[in-house]
């Protein structure tokens, strides 16, 4: 079993190895300058999420990125089967956005590119990431 300081993180329910930090920044500019490569895009919402587990680890809140990941964060009441109480999903264009700053929480939501269910459903304290931001 895999320990604190080891290279696999836990996102959604499958570990998955973790993305180094240069590596992860590098694919999330690379998204944020208008790249589409799908590739590029993967490790860059892995990356993303992976730092949402780790600033806000937790279980109460599902971040949903179809095709790419997804990741429960938010300490609090978890779920364990079915669709949690609290699930965000949106796509890599925007959780990329949200996480450099280029856009709020409040404008990707009235916009209708984020949907969210639950009363814990938000980023907002979130994004966005210090080590991402423009």
């Amino acid at each position: 079993m895999a320990g604190p300081s080891s290279s696999v993180v836990n996102i959604g329910t499958m570990p998955l190895p973790r993305i180094d930090s240069a590596r992860g920044q590098a694919a999330v500019a690379t998204i944020r300058d208008g790249s589409t490569d799908r590739d590029t895009t993967a490790v860059a919402v892995r990356f993303i999420l992976q730092e949402f587990a780790r600033i806000a680890p937790g279980k109460s809140v599902e971040v949903r990125v179809p095709p790419h990941g997804a990741v429960q964060i938010v300490e609090g009441l978890g779920h364990t089967r079915g669709t949690p109480p609290n699930v965000i999903e949106l796509d890599a264009a925007t959780l990329v956005a949200l996480a450099v700053g280029a856009e709020t929480w409040d404008a990707a939501v009235d916009r209708g590119a984020v949907r969210a269910s639950g009363t814990r459903a938000t980023l907002a304290e979130l994004v966005p990431l210090t080590a991402l931001r423009e």
